[in-house]
């Protein structure tokens, strides 16, 4: 089993589990590996040591990620996408998802309408979500109706696998 670190070309990083390097490589050019957060195909392979347990003695654990230096250059900031942070902020995302999918109702492409309906007391109130232009998400905040755009991760869209 190989266990690589990838990123897709937005820069989330992610974890992917292959039966070995061929695996990986048919998978990456039928576009069957996919970013859990965006969807995005366009993956590539980051850079990582293997551990190798060579003995059983316990050997100091090597750091997963290099010091940024006070004077970082560009390379640097390619690290700083894989930080942690970034990690807690894609669990975060997830965890939201995950949250408004257990807590809302998916009206689809009428959500302007129905979001109207219940705001002015023709349709029970309750959390809903789904699809709207930019322009009537707008004009819907201007009839003050509460509107929060959040696009779901892609891995929350479907089934699990």
């Amino acid at each position: 089993m190989k266990v690589l670190d990838l990123q897709c070309a937005q820069g989330h990083g992610f974890e992917g589990w292959f039966g070995s390097e061929d695996d990986f490589q048919s998978q990456q050019s039928r576009a069957v590996v996919q970013c859990p957060l965006c969807g995005d195909a366009s993956i590539s392979k980051k850079l990582s040591a293997p551990r190798l347990n060579l003995s059983r003695a316990s050997a100091p654990e090597t750091p997963k990620r290099a010091e940024r230096s006070e004077g970082s250059d560009e390379g640097d900031k390619a690290l700083a996408v894989a930080g942690p942070q970034d990690a807690d902020m894609a669990k975060l995302w997830m965890e939201i998802g995950r949250h408004l999918m257990a807590n809302t109702t998916d009206v689809g492409q009428s959500f302007a309408e129905e979001a109207r309906k219940i705001h002015y007391g023709e349709a029970p109130e309750r959390g809903i979500r789904g699809q709207t232009s930019a322009r009537e998400a707008r004009e819907l905040m201007e009839e003050g109706i509460g509107v929060l755009p959040f696009a779901l991760p892609e891995a929350l869209k479907g089934p699990l696998q």
